[in-house]
């Protein structure tokens, strides 16, 4: 017999609900681990079966319903109270969602992907200014013109081996 099979049993050994069988005798006569703990069991269940429980306090049970009775008799809360508490929070929870959604549609700018605002003023074309802002607003563009570049040497390439 295995240790894990005595295991299940032995709580109802130890307890006195029913006995061990011989496989189990043999076992827990060979196994010190298993007999120890059997007996530690058995010495659990005797402690248990010493301990008295304590008495209620003999006015608990007239002190349980004199509340009982004052609260039945405090006024019961109306529908408002119990309608108004909802609403608060619902209105509470669109106010701070609108706040939010015009917080981040005219923000300062800084949460646009980490770019801080830009200064829109007008800047006459031709200065340095002007050319530097059509420059950085048009990088993508002159970004692809390389890429055309590329492409016409590799067709250059392909044609003239």
């Amino acid at each position: 017999m295995k240790c894990d099979e005595i295991r299940e049993r032995m709580p109802d050994v130890a307890a006195g609900f029913s006995e061990p069988t011989a496989d189990e005798d043999q076992h827990l006569a060979g196994c010190g681990e298993c007999a120890e703990q059997l007996k530690a069991m058995r010495a659990t269940m005797a402690l248990l079966d010493e301990w008295q429980t304590p008495e209620p306090s003999p006015y608990f049970d007239v002190r349980l319903q004199a509340r009982l009775r004052e609260e039945m008799a405090k006024p019961q809360a109306g529908w408002l109270q119990w309608f108004r508490r909802p609403v608060l929070a619902a209105a509470l929870t669109v106010a701070l969602g609108v706040g939010v959604g015009l917080f981040l549609t005219r923000g300062s700018g800084v949460l646009d992907h980490g770019q801080e605002a830009t200064n829109t003023e007008a800047v006459e074309p031709g200065t340095a200014v002007g050319d530097l802002q059509t420059l950085d607003k048009n990088h993508d563009l002159y970004a692809d013109f390389d890429l055309l570049d590329d492409l016409d040497v590799q067709q250059d390439v392909v044609a003239n081996p």
